[in-house]
């Protein structure tokens, strides 16, 4: 028995690892964007990296929406190809892409308006205030772009296609570092986000191209009648607004830990961005293989097979959390590397490098958490798991750094970090092996 199992083992296995290995390029590469822009604008001083800092959990909150309307759209846009219904799919795709487009405006506009103040609620200091003010403007600006990336590259994904958006991705990368060249010398912390801005308009364009005229399975077919249907927006709804609160939420959470961060000064706050900074590289396998994980949860649920769906939920939370204990663990030993090719500045990088180590030994746990988070997504089951990934930041981590930072300065907050990702991803093990939602019908 146990051989028979293990001979249908590997090939899951190896199925899981081939889904998951471009999305985890796809990772490298925009967390290699992270870098490009952290490094080339860390040349220019503390202060300059401080702004991008100040406003960047603000962006993340943003983000969280766009990835939002993506799962609502895209799960069920896996269950349809999974039960081989294309033309449903097709459908539910019109729909997803008219509501990314007016939701992304509406962000757009808020974006904005609020940039211009933003850094000052923040508790910003008044040298690094205008230039985070520029950059989240221009931020707000490219969330269009930004959403029609994340919305395609959630399409083709859907179809098992994991190769094109990492190639796209890794195209646009390559865009970054060619326009923040450009951009960067002349307009500083504000060419840093126009280089930016510019590779995600071109990406856009041509993942959208990708998933809606060159996709076979899922390309928009002018012959077939479209219809409104109030169904599909209510199902995105339920699937993804305890995903965005969760997302939004989570970067409020950010948000309030940068303005505790802030009175600490420049230096703690760029140490901190480039710890963040840093420490994605550690996780990039962990969104990969949940990417991957949502995929064929939602595949195998629209196919009537719950017990394989959770099987393959399982293998990817297995193998998330060992490679992110790998990466914690090489990430270690070369930070002190990595903090000397981002910035100059000897205080910032001693300091991101003890910050960065406290919290490195939760990186398995994590990973725990991201992956089971993506395989539950991939089964709809998404309100109790952001209901727990929001206790554990709000109450464990901020109610723990409210108590040690003015103690142990940005230590403090790290510390506090690592305990609440470690419960974090034991609460999302324990709600991965006792969810119902692989077992519902869809």
């Amino acid at each position: 028995m146990k051989k028979e199992m293990l001979t249908e083992l590997k090939p899951q296995i190896m199925l899981v690892w081939k889904l998951s290995l471009p999305a985890i390029l796809t990772q490298i590469t925009t967390i290699a964007m992270q870098y490009i822009d952290s490094s080339m604008v860390g040349a220019l001083g503390a202060n300059a990296s401080a702004s991008i800092g100040l406003v960047s959990s603000s962006t993340w909150m943003f983000g969280g929406v766009t990835n939002a309307v993506s799962a609502g759209f895209s799960v069920q846009t896996s269950y349809a190809l999974g039960g081989n219904h294309e033309a449903e799919a097709r459908n539910i795709i019109r729909h997803g892409l008219l509501t990314a487009l007016v939701l992304s405006l509406l962000l757009c506009l808020l974006g904005t308006s609020i940039s211009g103040r933003l850094p000052v609620w923040l508790g910003g200091d008044a040298t690094i205030c205008p230039d985070a003010s520029d950059y989240f403007f221009i931020f707000s600006l490219m969330i269009p772009f930004s959403q029609l990336v994340s919305i395609s590259s959630a399409f083709l994904q859907c179809c098992g296609d994991m190769l094109t958006p990492s190639i796209l991705n890794a195209a646009m990368c390559i865009l970054d570092v060619i326009f923040n060249a450009l951009l960067i010398p002349r307009f500083g912390v504000a060419g840093a986000g126009m280089g930016t801005a510019l590779a995600c308009a071109v990406i856009s364009l041509l993942m959208l191209w990708c998933c809606c005229i060159h996709n076979p399975q899922i390309r928009l077919n002018r012959r077939e009648k479209y219809s409104f249907e109030p169904e599909i927006l209510l199902r995105a709804f339920k699937i993804g607004v305890p995903v965005g609160v969760q997302d939004v939420a989570m970067s409020g959470a950010l948000v309030a830990a940068t303005a505790i961060i802030a009175p600490l000064g420049a230096t703690a706050i760029a140490a901190n961005s480039f710890a963040v900074t840093a420490e994605a590289l550690c996780y990039m396998p962990g969104y990969g293989i949940g990417a991957a994980a949502a995929v064929l949860v939602g595949r195998q649920i629209g196919a009537g097979e719950p017990v394989l769906a959770k099987r393959y939920g399982n293998i990817s939370t297995a193998m998330g959390a060992i490679l992110m204990g790998i990466t914690g663990l090489l990430m270690m030993l070369l930070c002190p590397a990595v903090f000397r090719m981002l910035t100059p500045v000897p205080e910032v990088q001693e300091l991101a490098v003890k910050v960065l180590r406290l919290e490195l030994l939760a990186e398995p746990l994590y990973g725990v958490s991201i992956v089971a988070a993506g395989a539950l997504r991939g089964a709809g089951d998404t309100l109790i798991p952001s209901l727990m990934n929001l206790g554990s930041i709000w109450i464990i981590r901020l109610g723990l750094a409210h108590f040690l930072v003015p103690a142990l300065g940005l230590p403090g907050m790290w510390i506090a970090m690592a305990i609440e990702l470690c419960c974090r991803g034991l609460m999302m093990r324990f709600r991965q092996s006792t969810s119902r939602y692989y077992f519902q019908k869809k």
